[in-house]
């Protein structure tokens, strides 16, 4: 079941932190999302839980009431009023075409397939490492929601931008290709199980691969925008 609560005394991240903590403890819940703006929880759990058990888990300081109950599965007025997933991930595609075009404008007077790769791979994780950057604890808390790794080890979240963006310079600068390459295929397929689990089990899911700044929804693009990379990474190798 999807269920969705307000929340209130959450004014800052510590806060948020706290109250995922508090109510990914009670009993049958699988998982948690803030959004720390409305104000609100949502919160994917086995079974129907009384409002009374989070509050009694939560500290005084925080009321947290009934907002919304429905299954994951929607259909109908709220279907209808739902923008088209086109339209959530214009942004992401904005930003793989503005990447793309750099690209083919910084190689095309000597056009060389490898090192356009090398440059959209090297352009593609220094861009999307910024937007993570943005707000660092917000994306750990997504980043978990659906990474294998993220979920066991709080800090490979924390590291994780930093590590796109060591990844995104060593392609530009052609410093360490190979090691780069390997670490590109491990890192995003490691992401991509996770991702295709969640899309299996239909769970509507913020993605976290442009941070929390803007919320994409975790869809099948999101699968293909992996899959790309890894792709292009298996390519290079072979060059």
């Amino acid at each position: 079941m999807k269920n969705t609560y307000q929340i209130l005394g959450m004014t800052c991240q510590n806060c948020k932190n706290t109250v995922l903590k508090y109510l990914e403890s009670v009993p049958d819940v699988k998982e948690v999302t803030i959004n720390l703006e409305e104000k609100e929880a949502t919160v994917f759990s086995n079974k129907k839980i009384e409002i009374k058990e989070f509050q009694n888990i939560l500290s005084e300081k925080y009321n947290i009431t009934f907002k919304k109950e429905k299954a994951i599965f929607s259909s109908g007025k709220d279907e209808l009023n739902k923008p088209s997933k086109l339209k959530q991930l214009k942004p992401l595609f904005l930003i793989l075409f503005y990447i793309t075009v750099s690209c083919v404008l910084l190689n095309y007077k000597s056009w060389n397939t490898k090192e356009v790769m090398l440059d959209f791979m090297g352009l593609f994780f220094v861009v999307f490492s910024f937007f993570k950057m943005l707000d660092l604890k917000g994306f750990v808390t997504s980043f978990k929601m659906y990474d294998p790794l993220a979920k066991k080890a709080h800090i490979y979240g924390k590291i994780y931008p930093f590590l796109e963006t060591i990844l995104g310079l060593f392609f530009l600068m052609r410093f360490q290709v190979d090691v780069a390459i390997i670490t590109t295929i491990l890192i995003l397929g490691i992401t991509t199980i996770g991702v295709t689990k969640t899309l299996l089990k239909k769970r509507e899911i913020q993605c976290a691969c442009l941070g929390t700044a803007l919320k994409l929804p975790m869809t099948q693009a999101t699968l293909i925008e992996n899959t790309i990379m890894i792709f292009m990474a298996f390519a290079m190798l072979l060059f």
